[in-house]
């Protein structure tokens, strides 16, 4: 089933969902089995199965060239979504990046996911690699997630890149995107973000997964703002529960996200991250709660990998 389907056929019920991150090359499917089984109790329809792109450095070699060599690499998404789809019974959702694709991989990827029955997309430009100041698109790729959402579009209506065949199979991918309720860390603005976000909608995203944030009065001023801008599809709320006192810092800035003040002195006064993990569920649960109460379709957990800490947000929430 698409998302979309799933929220109508909840019928105002929230429903629980997670994210996971794809094992390093070398480790085996089990690590993710492992972190799913424990959350299957609260029923999630659908699975977020993130695209990291891989990362490289440059080694010098002896003649003075330099060398290009990836040192970390999470390869897997479709091999996972299938898998997570034949063993659970339930939607996978992959993550399909700008980053490191042309437009042929993107089409050579979509068309693997529509083979294996995949409805359901998450559109995203990706970051920059380590080695990159700014994002830099591939050649002959999507420069921004509006891009791509329109070529996912495209197949939708038949439309692939060098094709003039006129009776194409249409795929029939339901489009997520993300949204951020406190600006892109490349956005001039909160404003200007909401109209690319505009945008994405307008070119066929049929419904928004936010960034993580921890003081919930920014996504509903966020989702206020967007149906002023005339926004209508669902905006899922992404939530993350603190685990270290790094994130801290990490989070703040990789994400450009605010910390409230009230969160901030709790995990300060914590001796070691155990008393940070319960915190950060603590936090968890009262956003959750509250969302709830607020009637969102669905609440977004973002476990890279960790069933612990939102097995035990969900048991009281769910």
């Amino acid at each position: 089933m698409k998302i979309t389907e799933h929220i109508k056929a909840a019928k105002g019920k929230t429903l629980f969902s997670f994210e996971i991150l794809p094992p390093l090359k070398g480790q085996h499917i089990q690590s993710i089995f492992d972190g799913i089984d424990p959350l299957m109790e609260f029923n999630p329809p659908f699975i977020d199965v993130t695209y990291h792109r891989e990362e490289y450095v440059y080694i010098e070699q002896p003649n003075g060239f330099l060398e290009k060599r990836v040192v970390r690499k999470r390869p897997g998404t479709v091999g996972i979504c299938a898998a997570i789809q034949n063993k659970y019974g339930i939607d996978a959702v992959p993550h399909i990046l700008c980053g490191g694709f042309t437009k042929e991989d993107t089409e050579n990827f979509l068309i693997d996911l529509d083979f294996l029955g995949i409805k359901n997309v998450m559109a995203l430009r990706g970051d920059a690699v380590k080695s990159e100041t700014y994002f830099k698109p591939e050649p002959k790729g999507n420069n921004f997630a509006s891009d791509l959402v329109i070529q996912i579009s495209q197949m939708n209506d038949g439309k692939y890149l060098d094709t003039p065949l006129e009776k194409n199979h249409t795929t029939d991918f339901c489009v997520g995107v993300a949204g951020y309720p406190e600006k892109h860390m490349e956005a001039p603005s909160l404003d200007n973000d909401i109209e690319k976000l505009k945008a994405k909608v307008a070119a066929g995203a049929e419904y928004v997964v936010t960034q993580m944030f921890f003081d919930n009065k920014k996504y509903f001023e966020f989702v206020e703002k967007c149906r002023l801008s005339g926004i209508t599809v669902p905006i899922i709320p992404g939530l993350k529960p603190l685990a270290t006192k790094r994130q801290l810092t990490n989070i703040p800035h990789r994400f450009h996200v605010d910390m409230p003040e009230a969160l901030i002195s709790e995990v300060t006064k914590c001796h070691n991250n155990e008393e940070v993990r319960e915190v950060g569920v603590e936090w968890c649960i009262a956003q959750s709660k509250e969302l709830i109460a607020s009637g969102v379709d669905v609440l977004h957990y973002y476990s890279m990998g960790k069933s612990t800490n939102i097995h035990k947000i969900a048991s009281s929430v769910f």
